[in-house]
């Protein structure tokens, strides 16, 4: 994985020693349950899914530069939502965010910054972009990357226990971005 800069924030590989920090917000059930995934019991949760980041090499760690901290994740997923769109070159975006860090832009932040990593160093064709319907932040920060909504589904999260919830699926074309 390639490094990503931007003002506030350094997007880089995960580390085996970020896990207090991932552990700080994944606990929080206002977290995970968004994102849909169980929150983490302990720290030993935590350093488990740093190993599978690592091993996926598709989910950045959010440092905040000024704090050396690392406040959330995003990633770049191998996901194709609409079957007919499936011979584009594309990915999903999926983030989260610890709490004490909402409300300051950084989320849009780092997801302009891997629209633009996507589209003119991967050359990506379309990026996705989802939501569950009861997660009006990420709608917010989805509305204003500039993603368009295209469809909702129901779907079945089975690390929750297959909740059934709406998916909203937003996504934007390469020649929408640049």
């Amino acid at each position: 994985m390639k490094n990503l800069y931007t003002e506030r924030l350094l997007l880089r590989q995960w580390k085996e020693d970020d896990s207090n920090d991932l552990y700080e917000y994944a606990k929080s059930d206002l977290v995970g349950h968004n994102a849909g995934w169980p929150i983490h019991e302990n720290e030993e949760k935590s350093k488990e899914i740093i190993q599978t980041f690592i091993k996926n090499n598709d989910t950045y760690a959010i440092e905040l530069k000024s704090k050396k901290k690392v406040i959330g994740s995003i990633g770049l997923h191998n996901r194709k939502p609409d079957k007919t769109l499936e011979h584009l070159n594309q990915k999903e975006i999926g983030y989260a965010l610890n709490p004490k860090f909402w409300g300051h832009g950084f989320i849009p932040e780092a997801v302009n910054q891997l629209l633009n990593y996507g589209f003119n160093e991967l050359n990506l064709d379309l990026i996705w972009c989802g939501h569950y319907d009861f997660n009006n932040r990420s709608k917010r920060v989805i509305e204003k990357c500039g993603f368009k909504f295209r469809f909702a589904r129901k779907e079945k999260l089975v690390l929750l226990d297959n909740k059934e919830v709406t998916e909203l699926y937003y996504n934007i074309f390469k020649e929408d971005f640049i």
